[in-house]
């Protein structure tokens, strides 16, 4: 399922958005996740930040442009790696298209 989900055009060479109107967007929506799941301190959004989904694999990495993890505290984080976090995968991702 994971190959199936997740085979489209996350790309750690185009990491950035392709325009400002792209970037509005992806502000907007992590922007207002936040705002949703502010009461909840279990919940932790991220906008733009490098994923690695294989358990022993740093090659493999994601940079969905916004994500959501459920049952994990929210905070600072320069990756989010699911080996470090009780094996807990993003439950929400998004990629805005032009």
């Amino acid at each position: 399922m994971f190959k199936q989900c997740c085979t489209h055009h996350f790309s750690p060479l185009n990491r950035l958005a392709d325009n400002t109107k792209q970037f509005t967007w992806i502000v907007k929506i992590k922007e207002n996740l936040e705002v949703i799941f502010k009461s909840n301190p279990d919940v932790f959004v991220a906008g733009d930040l490098f994923w690695y989904p294989v358990k022993g694999s740093n090659r493999i990495k994601l940079a969905p442009d916004t994500m959501v993890v459920f049952g994990r505290p929210k905070g600072q984080r320069g990756s989010y790696r699911p080996i470090l976090s009780e094996g807990m995968h993003a439950h929400i991702s998004h990629v805005i298209v032009n």
